[in-house]
C-alpha cells in the first residue's frame, strides 16, 4: 500500500475506535514511535515537496526550448528574442541533443511514488518526449525541408504577418531586425538542404514550383517592382501608421524597412530560389519515403508517432478499406433520400459539378464563404452547454487564407490563440479557388477547424491550470485530429446538419479521412505511384481531381501525418462507447468529453488510462 494511504487508514482506523482502548492496543504499538497525525503530515509534506520539484523541472525545460526557439516565442506572444530567427545548425542541433540527455538524466531522477496523480502523468509524458526526441534525432535529416505545405520560406513572412505585433517602437525595430536576418536564416536552409540532397533526401520534381512561386509572391509588388505593397511592406506599414507616434518616426521606420526588403530580403529570397532550383535538377518522380535510406524503418517509426499506436502499415490500410466501405453504404442511403436517379459514382459527379454547391470565384462569393462559416459557429456556440461543462475563454475568428500563400496551402486549418490571451483562435479557410470549398462541406469543417473542433480543444488546452505548459503545448496528431474529426460527427447527435446535402458532405470528409489510410500506406509502404493514390481518391470520393493532387502531394511530404485523424476519431469513439455501455444511466457525455480536453493533449494509451480511471470512478459512486 501507498505510504500516504496506509498512513491516511491508520489516522481513520484511530478516530473510529477511539473510544475502544483495549482495541487500540495493537494500532497504538504499531504507530507509538511516531503519531500518526505526524507520519500523515510527513507523507503529504513529501508528497508536495516533490510534486513541486517536478513541475519546478517541468517549467525549466518547457523554457528552455522556448528559449532556443525565438519562433515559438513569438508564436506565445513573448518578445524577449523577437528580433531574431531559429537556429537551423546542426552545431545547434546536436546542442539540443546533449540538453536532451542531460533533462533526461534529471527527469529520471524523481521519484515517482512521491508524487500525485496528475504529476505523475507529466513524468511519464515529460519521459516519453525526451526518449523520443533523442531516438528520432537519427531521423532528424529524413524530411523536406521546403515543400508545398510548409517551409520557413512562407512561415517566415507568415510569422511576421500573423504573430509579430507592432505595438511600439521596439517591436517594429525587431521587425526590421529579421527582415534584415533573412539571408543569414536562409544560408542555414540551404546549408539543410544540401546536407539532405548530399544523403539522397531530395523532394519529388513537383515540389519545387510550388516553393518556387511562394517564394516569387513575397518579393513582388512594392518596394520589389511597380504594382501594389508586397505582402511584408503592406503588414509593417498597417501595423506602424496603427503606432502612437509621429509621422516623422512613423515614415522614417517604413522607410528603414523599405531598405531592409531591397537589400536583405530580396537577395535572400533570390538566393534562395536559386538553390532550390538547383536541387531540383536531381530530384526524380519517386514518391514514397521507402526510397530514403533506411525508408521502411522510418516510416514505421513515423506511423508509430503519428498515431501514438502499435498498428502496422497493413493493419491501418486494411482499416481504411473496411472504413471506405462502410462510409459509402451510409452515402447510398442519403442518395436514395434526396431522390437521386443513378449510382454511386454519378452522384458523385453530381455534387462534385453542380454549380448550386458552389460560392461564384469572387471577393462576394469569399465574403459569403466567410459569413456563412462564421455563422455556423456562431450557432454552435449556443449548444455547447449540451455537450461540455468547461469552454474557452479565448475568442475564434474565421479567416481566408492570405494572398501569398493560398496557392499551395491546404483546404483549411486552425491556429491556436497566443498564451496571454490576446490573440485569438484563427479558423483559416483556404478560398483560392472556390471549386475547391463546396458549401455541402462548409458545415463539417466550421466544426472541425473552430467549434467544437480545434478551438475548442486547443483553446482549452492552453487555458487548463494544475498541468504543466509542456503537456499545454504538444502536439499527439491522432488526439488532435482525432478530436478534429469526432467533432465533425458530434454536432450530428444534437441535430445540426438538417440540409441531407451537409450530410452528406459530413460523410465525404470522413470518407477522405478514411482514404487516406488507403493511400497513405499505398504510397509509403506499398510503393503505389502518384498516380495511383490520385486515382484512388477520384474514384472513391465526391472531391475533384485538384483536391485529389493536392492530397496526394500532402501524404508525400508528410508521411505518415494524414493517418492520424481516422485513428484517433475512431479511438475516441471507442472509448465513449466503453464508456457508455460501462455507466448505462450513469453516462453523461459532458463528463466523457471532460475527461477528454481537461488533460491537455495526450497519446492516445493515455487517454484510455484516463477513460478508464473515469468509468472506475462512476461505477464506485
Amino acid at each position: 500500500m501507498h505510504k500516504l494511504f496506509k498512513s491516511l487508514f491508520i489516522l481513520s482506523f484511530l478516530v473510529i475506535t477511539s473510544g475502544c482502548s483495549e482495541e487500540n492496543e495493537a494500532v497504538n504499538e504499531t504507530v507509538q514511535e511516531q503519531p500518526a497525525a505526524e507520519l500523515v503530515t510527513e507523507v503529504i509534506t513529501e508528497t508536495i515537496s516533490e510534486t513541486e520539484k517536478a513541475n519546478e523541472l517541468f517549467e525549466t525545460i518547457f523554457m528552455q526550448g522556448v528559449k532556443r526557439s525565438p519562433m515559438f516565442q513569438s508564436f506565445l506572444g513573448i518578445k524577449d528574442d523577437q528580433g531574431k530567427w531559429d537556429n537551423l545548425s546542426e552545431e545547434w542541433a546536436q546542442e539540443g541533443l546533449q540538453i536532451a540527455k542531460d533533462n533526461l538524466v534529471t527527469v529520471n531522477s524523481i521519484d515517482a511514488s512521491k508524487l500525485d496523480p496528475q504529476t505523475k502523468v507529466s513524468l511519464d509524458l515529460m519521459k516519453q518526449n525526451l526518449q523520443q526526441k533523442i531516438a528520432d534525432f537519427k531521423w532528424r535529416f529524413h524530411n523536406y525541408p521546403l515543400n508545398q505545405m510548409r517551409g520557413l520560406h512562407s512561415a517566415a513572412p507568415a510569422l511576421l504577418i500573423n504573430q509579430h505585433k507592432i505595438q511600439e517602437r521596439n517591436d517594429a525595430e525587431d521587425y526590421i531586425s529579421r527582415l534584415n536576418a533573412i539571408p543569414a536564416l536562409f544560408d542555414q536552409l540551404i546549408e539543410n538542404l544540401n546536407i539532405r540532397a548530399e544523403k539522397g533526401i531530395i523532394a519529388p520534381k513537383f515540389v519545387y514550383p510550388y516553393v518556387i512561386s511562394d517564394s516569387e509572391n513575397i518579393i513582388t509588388g512594392a518596394p520589389f517592382d511597380a504594382g501594389e505593397d508586397s505582402p511584408l511592406l503592406a503588414d509593417f506599414s498597417r501595423k506602424v501608421k496603427l503606432l502612437d507616434l509621429d509621422a516623422t518616426e512613423k515614415e522614417e521606420l517604413i522607410s528603414r524597412a523599405v531598405t531592409a526588403l531591397e537589400e536583405s530580403v530580396k537577395p535572400g529570397y533570390e538566393n534562395l530560389i536559386t538553390a532550390v532550383k538547383l536541387v531540383a535538377t536531381k530530384a526524380d518522380t519517386q514518391d514514397g519515403v521507402w526510397k530514403l535510406p533506411d525508408g521502411q524503418a522510418f516510416y514505421n517509426n513515423a506511423l508509430a508517432r503519428t498515431t501514438t499506436t502499435e498498428m502496422t502499415a497493413e493493419e491501418i490500410h486494411q482499416t481504411g478499406l473496411a472504413e471506405v466501405a462502410r462510409i459509402h453504404a451510409e452515402m447510398e442511403l442519403i442518395k436514395q433520400s434526396v431522390g437521386f436517379d443513378g449510382d454511386l459514382n454519378e452522384f458523385f459527379g453530381f455534387m462534385r459539378d453542380d454549380d448550386q454547391f458552389y460560392y461564384t470565384d469572387s471577393e462576394e462569393g469569399r465574403g459569403k464563404y466567410l459569413t456563412e462559416a462564421t455563422a455556423y459557429i456562431d450557432t454552435m456556440k449556443t449548444h455547447l452547454d449540451e455537450l461540455f461543462i468547461v469552454k474557452p475563454k479565448a475568442e475564434l475568428t474565421v479567416k481566408a487564407v492570405e494572398a501569398f500563400r493560398e496557392k499551395s496551402a491546404g483546404k483549411a486549418f486552425y491556429q491556436t490563440p497566443s498564451m496571454d490571451g490576446t490573440r485569438p483562435g484563427i479558423y483559416y479557410a483556404n478560398l483560392y479557388r472556390m471549386r475547391n470549398m463546396p458549401t455541402y462541406q462548409m458545415e463539417a469543417l466550421a466544426y472541425h477547424e473552430g467549434l467544437p473542433g480545434h478551438h475548442m480543444q486547443l483553446a482549452i488546452a492552453l487555458e487548463l491550470e494544475g498541468i504543466p505548459k509542456f503537456r499545454k503545448y504538444s502536439r499527439f496528431t491522432a488526439y488532435t485530429e482525432g478530436w478534429g474529426l469526432y467533432s465533425e460527427k458530434l454536432p450530428k447527435e444534437i441535430g445540426m446538419y438538417s440540409d441531407p446535402y451537409s450530410d452528406f458532405g459530413r460523410l465525404a470528409m470522413e470518407l477522405w479521412r478514411a482514404c487516406r489510410l488507403v493511400v497513405d500506406t499505398g504510397i509509403h509502404a506499398m510503393k503505389w505511384s502518384r498516380e495511383q493514390g490520385i486515382d484512388y481518391y477520384v474514384n472513391n470520393t465526391p472531391n475533384a481531381k485538384n483536391d485529389a493532387v493536392k492530397m496526394v502531394e500532402r501524404h508525400i511530404v508528410m508521411a505518415s501525418q494524414a493517418t492520424a485523424y481516422k485513428i484517433g476519431m475512431m479511438k475516441i469513439l471507442e472509448l465513449r462507447e466503453k464508456a457508455k455501455m460501462a455507466l448505462n444511466d450513469k453516462f453523461d457525455i459532458r463528463d466523457f468529453h471532460q475527461v477528454v480536453l481537461k488533460n491537455g493533449p495526450l497519446p492516445l494509451d493515455v487517454l484510455t488510462q484516463y477513460v478508464d480511471e473515469y468509468i472506475a470512478t462512476k461505477l464506485a459512486q
